[in-house]
């Protein structure tokens, strides 16, 4: 993948960069593997907003991807690369021989006409899933599964892989993307390789509309509002926000504050917290 620039034409342009898509192979879906997806925009069963900075947006569908991997023992040819517009990632249509299509995560050189598979007998390469007790020491994988069967939860954006560090009992230890090292079961099944469109971070939005088609709403800091909006509101001119630390809305700490629970179930699983 590279990334296209443009010349500073307008206000928009002057800091706009966009992906050039040249990994893309073809336009439309496939329409069996595509379904509708109604939008809430940040509002409940209710009509109220609960989830605040969301609305807008350009109308999407949504493409079922393939996050178990369960099929086993029979080899799928890449029939094309496709874009995604709920994810950063790209997605790859697969052709399996028994006639089922399904989409997948692309992996990072996977090209069209590759020919891959899933199952505890597979080789080592690029866009196979395996289970990670076969998956030697030093490999990149993404799409991680944490329970075994529910198919791949982790390492899933564009661009990131985990390392594949020790393997002792029941457990494999991965060092993940955001640096925390932790234990997963040996049976959990993960893709072999870097999910693709690696640039896909620095890609600079430009202006505020392309922001708004991507369905976000601005946002508006709390030190410039009323008190009774925000606990930073209030004062004369530009004043500090008068508290010996930032909170949210609803007066809770924030910047810096851990949220995870202590007594959460996996914590027995992290050998070594992110960073």
């Amino acid at each position: 993948m590279a990334i296209r620039l443009y010349r500073a034409y307008t206000p928009g342009t002057r800091n706009r960069t966009v992906s050039t898509f040249t990994e893309i192979t073809t336009t439309s879906p496939e329409k069996s593997l595509v379904k509708s997806q109604h939008n809430r925009k940040g509002h409940n069963n209710q009509g109220k907003i609960t989830c605040r900075h969301k609305g807008g947006g350009h109308k999407k569908q949504y493409r079922i991807i393939d996050f178990r991997r369960n099929k086993l023992g029979i080899t799928a040819q890449v029939a094309s690369i496709e874009y995604d517009p709920n994810r950063n990632a790209r997605i790859a249509l697969l052709h399996y021989l028994d006639g089922e299509k399904r989409y997948i995560l692309h992996p990072r050189s996977l090209i069209v006409g590759s020919t891959i598979s899933s199952g505890p007998e597979s080789p080592i390469e690029v866009g196979n899933a395996l289970p990670l007790q076969n998956i030697p020491l030093g490999t990149a994988v993404h799409n991680i599964e944490i329970t075994p069967g529910k198919g791949g939860q982790i390492v899933r954006a564009a661009g990131t892989y985990a390392q594949i560090v020790a393997k002792e009992g029941n457990f494999v230890t991965l060092k993940l993307p955001s640096g925390e090292v932790r234990m997963i079961k040996k049976v959990c099944y993960a893709s072999i390789g870097q999910v693709g469109n690696i640039d896909a971070s620095n890609i600079s939005i430009g202006k505020a509309g392309r922001n708004r088609w991507l369905g976000k709403k601005p946002t508006v800091r709390g030190v410039v509002m009323n008190p009774v909006d925000h606990p930073h509101g209030g004062g004369e001119g530009r004043s500090p926000i008068g508290k010996s630390h930032p909170v949210t809305p609803w007066g809770k700490p924030a910047l810096g504050i851990k949220t995870r629970k202590n007594k959460k179930y996996s914590n027995n699983y992290i050998l070594r917290r992110r960073k």
